[in-house]
């Protein structure tokens, strides 16, 4: 068997269903699918007996561990010579398989990744979240563009790996988030080169508010601190701004205070995002929405950055009793 897409699952029957219907749409057939329910109070195992006369599916229920201890039980008990990670929350194209199938055809690699879009049927909200991860001017497009301020590591909403070098790594560690980007620096430092792959594409419908995604962006912020204390080096001046934007926007705005002009960055910063997202998405609405997603991605992560610094380097906690609280649920 070629591939074995392994998809962890926490209380999203819905989007399970969405997912699956979009596997049976490949146009390469050669592919297993394991969902890994994970201690979920909302099961989809109905969900996925509707699918089980279509596709190669197998359902397995286990107690929560989090999404990485996940993958790893799904890679266990995987067939396929790679394994493709993808989250409960993608719709795949038709041609995604096929897209992977042509790059691994014309330059073989042990790893890989694809980039993300958003969908006709995408919330106004869930559009501007995905330009505001995606956007060149609030991540550097490191996360799915072409134009990227780092090197390309595939994250887990659409990563691809060899399942032999997937099981010889050891797969995901048990860290709380940032598991993905630490996988990737594995494989890196094992000598594999992660390649992106442009045509292999998912629509992501990451957060559906802005609450949810303040808390998404900010342990992603607390990850990167985790991640330089694991792997020395790998911080880079991207990885820095969005602190420095926090910092510069609540210096700018005390400064309002006393001088108002001192917000003008502030608002030609914001028309920047309202002008190239309405453009991008072809909706005012949604080029509007998009300012303060991108304030929630930036300062999010910020926020998380400054206080796992806090944890992590001034009052010497480890990794683990820094946050103790389960963020698995």
């Amino acid at each position: 068997m070629r591939y074995s897409i392994i998809v962890p699952v926490y209380n999203r029957p819905d989007e399970v269903d969405e997912l699956l219907q979009s596997l049976c749409e490949q146009t390469v057939k050669d592919f297993e699918v394991l969902i890994i329910e994970d201690g979920s109070v909302k099961p989809c195992k109905d969900v996925c007996d509707k699918y089980a006369s279509i596709l190669d599916l197998h359902y397995y229920a286990k107690e929560n561990s989090g999404p990485g201890q996940s993958r790893n039980y799904g890679a266990e008990r995987a067939n396929g010579e790679y394994v493709i990670i993808l989250d409960s929350d993608v719709v795949l194209p038709a041609s995604y398989l096929q897209a992977v199938e042509d790059e691994l055809k014309q330059n073989p690699c042990e790893a890989f990744g694809g980039p993300d879009a958003t969908h006709p049927s995408f919330t106004p909200i869930q559009k501007a979240i995905s330009y505001s991860m995606t956007s060149f001017f609030t991540t550097g497009g490191i996360r799915g563009g072409k134009a990227k301020l780092d090197k390309f590591y595939p994250r887990s909403f659409n990563m691809g790996i060899r399942r032999d070098v997937y099981l010889q790594l050891g797969g995901f560690t048990k860290m709380r988030f940032g598991e993905d980007i630490d996988f990737s620096y594995r494989i890196v430092e094992a000598g594999y080169m992660p390649r992106l792959f442009p045509e292999a594409w998912v629509w992501h419908k990451r957060r559906t508010d802005f609450r949810k995604f303040f808390r998404q962006v900010y342990n992603s912020g607390i990850a990167r601190i985790n991640l330089e204390k694991r792997h020395p080096g790998t911080m880079k001046l991207v990885h820095l701004l969005p602190t420095v934007f926090t910092l510069g926007v609540i210096g700018l705005l005390l400064i309002t205070l006393f001088w108002p002009l001192s917000c003008v960055p502030i608002i030609l910063y914001s028309l920047l995002l309202c002008i190239d997202s309405s453009i991008k998405n072809k909706s005012l609405w949604v080029g509007l929405l998009s300012i303060p997603a991108a304030f929630v991605q930036l300062m999010g992560y910020g926020f998380g950055f400054i206080e796992s610094w806090w944890k992590r380097c001034v009052l010497k906690q480890d990794e683990f009793t820094a946050f103790e609280k389960n963020f698995y649920k």
